[in-house]
């Protein structure tokens, strides 16, 4: 478990003693700039400090007050009541089982990290960005990885959703208030409002803090766009006998608030009404695109990109969460919004800005779809497209002491997804290989009856 018992309030503090500030930055001029300041620009950075960099020539302009880290963590680690994770512990490149990249490292390399700064306005014909306070930064080649944005419920007009203790979680300063209102309503009721993977992923760590916990969500099982009928009911049996009480089929519409202006119930579209101390929204995310709008060619609600992360406007590159791009496996072209694809994007991108420097060719991006959550004691992993007939194998009750099931999924005859709960790495590597090579299955009972053997003679 990746962990540290410095305090966060201190890194933020020592991270400002190396941020530069907006005024200094008037005006000034870097080879590559990175906007953003999350998973993809860190190892955005070091896949540039990898392939050679002159000091001064990379700049990282993020909103964020400390350098990048494993945004992945806020939901799991950062949460823990005992021996949570802190920075420095996760910054990247840790995700990855690669070197920590501290603020420090950023500054050895000769790599400018901006941090606290917003840039409100981008000029692509100009080649500038503007900062909130009006520092103008300029730049030969940039790359946007802006990523995403929590989707709140104000945006839909939901009555009261702007009441004190209702939370959204995509980063390390919204972690931190949650943490202190864990602390300040110890042992309180929680209502989670989504059941994807922030929904799942809270409502657990949330438990694990001895809350009385409740999770609300629209949808007839849990986390639908990847997990079938059948998968969920494990999750929803196993959260269920965690004490986690699940309210599907409904929506929170309205919250009462008491005389301080904290949240104190949450009304459903049912009629019910539930008591909360704390509310945590997961109801998915937005990409950060309104920056560069009808200045690139936009697709499937990102910026289109090809296979080497170029957009339609010359030296300007996106990746991560708001790339629309060729997934080559399936040739289609996709948005992905995952951990795994900001790192690998990231690193695309920047091998292609290198070899177009040098005259030499990269591949094109070759993408595998992956997808990974843990919560309780629980770990799971996907990999592939979740189309076509889903076959369902091992061990899939609630009750069963050794968490150890999976499924695959068959379109034209093919396997061309695989997941599997409570795998051993060697296991998690077979259904990857097996998604990636697509094997030919004449018939779907053979996978039943030898589950995951069948990934491991692939």
């Amino acid at each position: 478990m990746i962990n540290s018992s410095s305090n966060t309030e201190d890194i933020h503090l020592n991270n400002k003693t190396n941020t530069s500030l907006d005024l200094a930055m008037a005006d000034k001029t870097f080879k590559y700039v990175i906007v953003g300041g999350g998973v993809a620009a860190g190892y955005a950075a070091r896949e540039f400090a990898k392939q050679g960099l002159n000091a001064g020539e990379l700049a990282i302009i993020s909103k964020e007050a400390v350098a990048p880290y494993e945004r992945p963590a806020l939901s799991k680690a950062y949460l823990f009541p005992e021996s949570p994770a802190r920075l420095p512990g996760f910054h990247v490149c840790v995700g990855s089982g690669g070197e920590r990249l501290l603020p420090e490292w950023y500054k050895e390399k000769g790599i400018e990290l901006i941090l606290s700064t917003e840039i409100v306005e981008a000029n692509l014909s100009a080649k500038t960005l503007k900062s909130a306070s009006g520092a103008i930064f300029k730049y030969q080649i940039l790359i946007i990885a802006t990523g995403s944005t929590a989707i709140r419920l104000s945006d839909f007009g939901v009555q009261g959703a702007d009441a004190k203790n209702i939370f959204y979680l995509r980063e390390i300063v919204d972690a931190d208030q949650l943490v202190e209102a864990i602390k300040t309503k110890k042992n309180g009721k929680v209502v989670v409002v989504g059941g994807g993977y922030i929904g799942l992923e809270l409502g657990a760590a949330l438990r694990m803090n001895n809350f009385d916990v409740s999770m609300v969500y629209p949808e007839p099982w849990c986390m639908p766009r990847l997990f079938t009928p059948a998968i969920a009911a494990f999750y929803e049996g196993y959260y269920a006998k965690k004490g986690v009480t699940i309210i599907k089929g409904t929506v929170a519409v309205g919250f009462t608030v008491d005389a301080n202006g904290e949240v104190k119930e949450v009304k459903l579209k049912d009629g019910r009404v539930l008591e909360a101390d704390i509310v945590v929204v997961g109801v998915g995310g937005r990409p950060l695109t309104n920056l560069f709008k009808g200045q690139v060619e936009e697709e499937k609600g990102g910026i289109k990109t090809d296979g080497f992360f170029k957009t339609s406007v010359p030296d300007v590159y996106a990746v991560g969460d708001v790339a629309t791009f060729p997934l080559k496996l399936y040739s289609e072209l996709r948005r992905v919004e995952h951990v795994d694809h900001s790192r690998k994007s990231a690193e695309q991108a920047v091998k292609a800005i290198k070899a177009s420097e040098a005259g030499k060719a990269v591949e094109e991006y070759d993408y595998l779809p992956y997808f990974y959550s843990r919560s309780f004691d629980l770990s799971w992993q996907f990999y592939g497209d979740n189309v076509g007939n889903a076959v369902l194998f091992g061990d899939s009750s609630p009750e069963s002491a050794t968490h150890k099931f999976g499924s695959y999924w068959i379109k034209d005859g093919k396997v061309v997804g695989a997941f599997l709960e409570g795998g051993s790495p060697e296991e998690n590597k077979a259904i990857a290989k097996v998604a990636s090579v697509q094997p030919s299955v004449e018939n779907a009972d053979l996978l039943i009856q030898e589950g995951i053997s069948f990934a491991s003679k692939v």
